[in-house]
């Protein structure tokens, strides 16, 4: 049995649709002799990245498994001070108390969102192994693996980098016919299994490529690996993290929405990015849909035709007013009256008889009204949207570049040489630079620029405050800083050892 059936409870090598280096889609690769020349490569590599969008595995309770949408992301985001799924009247969204559970920090390990994220990293962790040793067996020269390699190597330390940040302790997995079972490594190990990969391989690869693993990926990672090193390993690597920044090459759009439009792909300031059309087929691509409510479709289109939506996901109260009225990111907010297009008036919910006019309060995360909470407006929305969007996920962009040299350059005791990186992104948002640069005024920017880009959890980590009371949750204990290993995964493999606190 391969390792990949012991760790991943439904096998995904074969993506509903797959998409090779310059973003042409092909459909399932066949074993055998397929795979010997660098045109059919150039599929099976797609192959890897493809699984970068995730997946559904109805295998396993119905999980989802998607960076830009279900679970994966929701994460992330309802765990920090950003988001919350409240359970809204009539117990719509309480599935099962598994969001309350995150944003209160009360998970426990048999929550099914940790499960998806365990999933969606070891499945494409299979999936490049699977690659590589297919890549192995192929007629290419040794200098053309050699690259291969280097691109694959890159895209499965972005995956371990998520296991390092969301769980820690875990098993890194880099022979695709290994079929023992894994044991934990430590996080200690794992850090210094990204850190290596990625030190190994830079030079190797493209410098650019749009969706794949670059050079600037590549150091836009380190530089991420570096920032947080402190809560990783406990070692202060500042101005490794400013070095790394500084072998990036890029720019800032001076539109913020430019790198969130449907057809994003031309943003200079993006680094990497997961691409999606559904046209060709791809899918998980819906937090659209996951955030309006369900009539927002008259203030879209006026014959109502735009996508179903589920009314879930919204900011944390007072998210909204916290953005200063002329930052223009205040607009990745959805706040207010909501017109209907036909007749120019206010929409009506039909379950209350109230205008759906979004707020910036919840009364009762328990029991919330239909319209609390302001919405994700970020990514560009169109009338004729399909159900899968076709807005490519922003991963990297340019402007982290910046605020993560600013942060370091304050924590370094250089507040001034952080001045001038900041204000580009400040002029950027339409609004001046205070004199005084300190941590607290970085950690507020990096919440309003990257808000809904699942940053924030990592920086409540960074900044403490993930441990502090906030809004309708306690302290969290320091354990808590990672999440525990699933229950699922203990109970198929004797030999993972369960996260401390757990």
């Amino acid at each position: 049995m391969k390792l990949k059936s012991i760790l991943v409870a439904s096998l995904v090598l074969v993506l509903a649709a797959c998409t090779n280096l310059d973003e042409k889609l092909y459909d399932k690769v066949e074993a055998g002799n397929y795979g010997k020349t660098p045109a059919e490569i150039g599929t099976i590599v797609g192959r890897a990245y493809a699984s970068l969008r995730g997946f559904s595995d109805a295998s396993s309770g119905g999980t989802h498994c998607y960076p830009a949408s279900e679970y994966v992301y929701f994460l992330t985001a309802l765990s920090s001070d950003e988001c919350v799924v409240p359970t809204r009247v009539g117990g719509d969204w309480y599935d099962g108390g598994q969001y309350l559970e995150l944003h209160r920090h009360t998970w426990k390990s048999d929550n099914k969102v940790i499960w998806s994220a365990w999933k969606y990293c070891y499945a494409g962790i299979s999936s490049v192994n699977a690659v590589m040793y297919q890549v192995k067996q192929s007629d290419l020269t040794d200098e053309a693996k050699t690259n291969l390699f280097a691109e694959l190597r890159a895209l499965r330390a972005y995956y371990y980098y998520q296991l390092l940040d969301l769980f820690g302790n875990v098993p890194i997995i880099t022979n695709f016919e290994v079929t023992e079972l894994p044991a934990n490594s430590t996080r200690a190990e794992v850090y210094a299994f990204v850190e290596s990969e990625l030190k190994e391989v830079v030079s190797l690869l493209p410098v650019t490529g749009y969706g794949r693993m670059t050079q600037n990926a590549a150091n836009t990672l380190l530089a991420r690996l570096y920032l947080n090193s402190k809560v990783f390993v406990n070692q202060e690597r500042w101005q490794d993290c400013i070095d790394a920044c500084d072998k990036v090459t890029g720019m800032i759009e001076q539109n913020y929405f430019a790198s969130f439009l449907t057809e994003n792909q031309g943003s200079r300031e993006i680094i990497f990015a997961i691409p999606y059309d559904h046209k060709e087929g791809t899918v998980g691509n819906y937090m659209a849909s996951m955030t309006f409510h369900y009539e927002q479709k008259y203030a879209f289109s006026p014959t109502g035709t735009y996508q179903w939506c589920g009314n879930g996901m919204c900011t944390q109260p007072g998210t909204y007013r916290s953005f200063d009225e002329k930052d223009i990111r205040r607009k990745s907010l959805l706040f207010g009256d909501q017109i209907n297009l036909a007749t120019g008036s206010v929409i009506i919910m039909p379950a209350s008889g109230s205008p759906l006019t979004y707020t910036d309060t919840i009364n009762d995360i328990t029991n919330s009204l239909q319209n609390e909470g302001a919405r994700l407006m970020k990514y560009e929305v169109k009338a004729d949207d399909a159900w899968e969007r076709d807005n490519d996920l922003v991963v990297m962009r340019y402007a982290e570049i910046l605020m993560m040299k600013a942060e370091c350059y304050v924590r370094l005791g250089a507040p001034a040489n952080a001045r001038p990186l900041v204000e580009q992104i400040r002029n950027r948002a339409g609004l001046s630079t205070p004199d005084n640069i300190d941590l607290a005024f970085i950690n507020q920017e990096l919440k309003k620029e990257f808000i809904f880009e699942s940053h924030r959890r990592t920086d409540n980590i960074r900044f403490g405050d993930f441990f502090n009371p906030w809004w309708q949750k306690g302290a969290t204990a320091a354990t808590r800083g990672i999440f525990p290993i699933p229950v699922n995964e203990m109970q198929k493999n004797s030999k993972l050892v369960q996260n401390p606190g757990y």
